[in-house]
């Protein structure tokens, strides 16, 4: 869509505002059973479409990689027939998750004889600004529907061709349910000026939930008239405590970095125990190198892997999102937690440990939106938390924290029941 002006795009903007406002109100009292039907319908038509999706991506890679891009995106900018299999299990999974909408939590009697609880209701308006994945326009138009929500979708240039195949299926599923198209709609104009305007328009909008790279975030950080879910920076880590299983730490410290690069739980700094780093540090850095992992340690641990390259203060604080790993001999859990808490983002941090104590230490005193014991950061996931999918995740601690599935995109209110009753004092 060329629109030739800021008025042209600020005018656009708004129609789709004032639709999703519209279809927020349908959304918030659709019945589960409808909204379910509009799932499987969508992920019915996402295996049915697979080859068109595939063709639509394609072409959106090939410009990708025509105009230089980084190889990091390109590879969360490309679908497979694994991940289109995923969004639609995806969609499954949230129609067969509980709906949270209209669910009375902690209805009590008080002394009036009154009865006070709270009940989950829906958000309203979600608008959503990502970049290079096209999954997630499947993912947030499933978990927005659920919980009763209208979305406005805003991806990336990049992905363009993609997201609108996409959400050509949604649109399909929503009218075989009987839901208006625009509880779900892509914004189909690339110009940046498309994202000031949505992360302004307050009487349209409730809540803004940002997808992608630190500028992106910082932007809407900064910008944003409306509240944000988000999280800035990835920079897990994964301890290796003196008391750890070698094997289990290996096979974990492996997965945590290699399985996946471009991913925001990936690990990007190894921090190891000086008792035990002699045992495990040669065995992991042979496994990252035979893997074309660049490796910057500190002085410590280039002692013990020679291969390795120094490791800056910038390196500590780094998400490199590709495969280069810092790592850091530590003195003990005292001192990776101090780490942890200077250098990380809060985001995922694990520990690898067969100490009991030491792993309820880690878990109480690392201040991250996940904290795990024994397990690959890149569990961090809303699939992977039987969230069915997630929109996001989030290292705010208000309303919403860690990977932000259905009932992040609910809220709470007040209901009170009675028979009559009034105040007397």
């Amino acid at each position: 869509m060329d629109l030739s002006s800021q008025r042209d795009i600020k005018a656009y903007m708004h129609a789709l505002g004032r639709s999703a406002r519209e279809a927020a109100r349908t959304m918030a009292r659709a019945e589960t059973a409808v909204k379910n039907r509009a799932l499987e319908a969508m992920a019915a038509a996402i295996e049915r479409e697979r080859a068109r999706l595939l063709a639509e991506n394609a072409k959106d890679v090939e410009a990708a990689r025509a105009k230089g891009l980084d190889p990091a995106l390109i590879d969360r900018l490309t679908l497979t027939d694994k991940g289109i299999a995923s969004m639609a299990d995806g969609l499954r999974q949230i129609a067969q998750l509980p709906d949270p909408v209209g669910e009375i939590l902690d209805l009590r009697y008080r002394p009036s004889g009154i009865r006070v609880g709270r009940m989950r209701v829906p958000l309203g308006v979600i608008g959503i600004i990502y970049e290079a994945r096209p999954n997630v326009t499947a993912d947030a138009a499933g978990l927005c529907l659920k919980a009763g929500n209208a979305a406005i979708l805003r991806g990336g240039s990049e992905a363009i061709r993609s997201n609108q195949a996409i959400a050509a299926l949604v649109h399909e599923g929503l009218e075989a349910a009987g839901l208006p198209r625009a509880a779900v709609q892509v914004v189909e104009i690339t110009d940046r000026a498309a994202v000031g305007e949505l992360i302004t328009m307050k009487e349209y909008v409730d809540v803004i939930v940002p997808r992608g790279g630190k500028s992106l975030i910082e932007r809407i950080s900064a910008e944003a008239r409306i509240p944000v879910i988000k999280h800035l920076d990835g920079v897990c880590h994964v301890y290796i405590d003196e008391r750890a299983d070698v094997e289990k730490a290996i096979r974990i410290a492996d997965n945590a970095k290699t399985q996946r690069y471009g991913t925001c739980n990936t690990m990007e700094t190894l921090l190891v125990a000086r008792a035990i780093a002699p045992t495990v540090l040669p065995r992991l850095a042979r496994i990252y190198l035979d893997k074309g992992v660049e490796l910057r340690g500190c002085e410590e641990s280039r002692k013990l892997v020679p291969e390795m390259k120094p490791a800056t203060e910038e390196d500590w604080y780094a998400e490199y999102l590709a495969p280069i790993l810092a790592v850091r001999v530590v003195e003990g859990l005292d001192q990776a937690i101090d780490h942890i808490a200077r250098y990380g983002s809060q985001h995922t941090d694990a520990i690898v440990t067969e100490d009991y104590t030491r792993a309820m230490r880690f878990l109480r005193e690392v201040d991250s939106s996940s904290v795990m014991v024994n397990a690959s950061t890149r569990f961090a996931d809303g699939y992977e938390y039987g969230l069915g999918a997630e929109i996001g995740i989030s290292t705010d601690k208000l309303h919403a924290r860690g990977p932000v599935g259905l009932e992040g995109l609910t809220s709470l209110k007040f209901v009170v029941l009675g028979d009559g009753h009034v105040r007397q004092s």
